[in-house]
């Protein structure tokens, strides 16, 4: 997997992420501190606030952003959003009302909005070998798993140290960091030969073309099951160790671990896998597996309470586990499903609906475990889980084959499409992806 280290390129961008993934564990914690701080007790609240905050700004401003900055150079967007990050994280350590949090959050996570889409879609321009970019993604996976269990230790290693007020400084640090590798990178432009398209059509291209193509609904289901159960453990975790078990903040540490270490695994493993089987068929597969564990385990706990502790670590490694196995192969059916040019705005929808599928979730994981009991949450979340399970296999058919039969009847005989891809009678055959010539999918539309 490292061997994609390799190519210089990718290894400066690779770089740029780890930083600025380091810089994002160290304001999560700071975050937590200075809320505290300035609220007291209703912290919980503040940081509540603030994530909604995060996953508005994401669903809402992704695509607007995307198509304001589609012409703009690349490398500019990157560097622009990372400064600007950098400066809100600068401004954190000097706030005193909470306010103050929301707004700079607000503009914070507007330019991750901006900065996650347009680098996601720079990879596969960059590694344009299928192998390379797999490990790519299995190497992206591993980043975000070990920033959760790293930037903690990092941050409480600091705090021994120096104020969490200093904790900032990092993050301003990450962000320069990534900000100046990003800059040391040759960084192709998206679209050279871009058509001019009113900014309406820019704003909706993406998700016009993501639910146009059946393996992109699939995924879309799928993204459903990973954020039902993934809320479950990201939000209740806690809840469970410290209510449930009775234990402190090192085993909370240590569940959140296990579910890391679950991922992390699955995403060494799926390099070698997606070789010899196809991408739905392990999306499904782990899926299914995803779902039925997080019903079984509601199931065990409505019957006859909680698991033994190194059972509890157990399903949630198995978790996390099947959750990376539905996500770290959706940057290959991305790439299959558009062209060059169109790219940044699908992987801004999947940015987009993705985090709607999380703004779903983690209000059941939160507001029905609180009010119905966690039991109750879990049930109902394992359903959701299940349900998008289901809606991935009515709508991506298992015959996913990137070249289709098709015919073009709206187009003149001596339009260009048809000059580059001849044919006999009326139907050609070529790679389809949903575009200017291509609206609707021949089989599934």
């Amino acid at each position: 997997m490292i061997e994609v280290l390799r190519h210089p390129v990718y290894a400066r961008l690779f770089s740029a992420q780890v930083i600025a993934l380091v810089g994002t564990g160290l304001l999560t914690v700071a975050l937590g501190l200075l809320a505290f701080d300035l609220a007291g007790d209703r912290a919980g609240a503040v940081l509540g606030t603030v994530f909604a905050i995060k996953m508005i700004a994401y669903v809402g401003l992704a695509p607007i952003a995307s198509a304001l900055v589609e012409r703009w150079p690349r490398k500019r967007v990157l560097i622009g959003a990372d400064l600007l990050r950098a400066g809100v994280a600068l401004m954190l350590p000097f706030v005193d009302q909470t306010w103050q949090i929301y707004v700079l959050i607000f503009v914070l996570q507007a330019a991750s909005a901006t900065f996650t889409p347009a680098f996601q879609a720079t990879i596969p321009d960059i590694l344009e070998d299928e192998r390379d970019y797999t490990r790519a993604l299995s190497l992206s996976r591993l980043a975000y798993d070990l920033e959760n269990l790293l930037s903690p230790a990092l941050a409480g290693l600091l705090l021994l140290v120096m104020g969490y007020h200093w904790l900032f400084s990092g993050t301003v640090l990450g962000f320069v960091g990534s900000a100046l590798l990003v800059y040391s990178a040759v960084i192709p432009q998206a679209g050279a030969q871009q058509i001019s398209r009113p900014f309406v059509d820019r704003l909706t291209r993406g998700v016009r073309i993501y639910l146009a193509t059946p393996r992109l609904r699939g995924l879309l289901a799928l993204n459903l099951t990973a954020a039902s159960a993934g809320a479950f453990v990201l939000v209740n975790t806690v809840v469970m160790v410290r209510s449930g078990y009775g234990a402190g903040d090192t085993e909370v540490a240590i569940a959140l671990a296990a579910f890391g270490a679950g991922s992390m695994l699955s995403a060494l493993v799926l390099p070698r896998l997606l070789e010899s089987v196809a991408d739905r068929s392990v999306m499904m597969a782990a899926g299914v597996l995803l779902a039925l564990l997080t019903l079984s385990h509601a199931a065990y706990l409505l019957s006859d309470g909680l698991l033994g502790w190194v059972g509890f670590l157990l399903a949630w490694g198995l978790s996390g586990v099947f959750y990376s196995a539905i996500l770290t192969p959706s940057g290959r059916l991305l790439r299959i499903s558009a062209h060059a040019e169109d790219r940044p705005a699908l992987f801004t929808a999947q940015f987009t609906l993705s985090h709607a599928c999380w703004l779903l979730a983690y209000p059941v994981a939160g507001w029905v475990g609180l009010r119905f009991g966690l039991p109750v949450a879990m049930a109902l979340l394992g359903l959701m889980a299940l349900a998008g399970v289901l809606m991935a296999r009515a709508v991506w058919p298992a015959d996913d084959h990137a070249v289709l039969e098709h015919e073009h009847a709206d187009l003149a005989p001596d339009h260009p499409h048809l000059r580059a891809h001849p044919a006999a009678g009326a139907r050609h055959r070529h790679a389809f992806v949903i575009d200017d010539e291509h609206r609707v999918w021949p089989t599934h539309g």
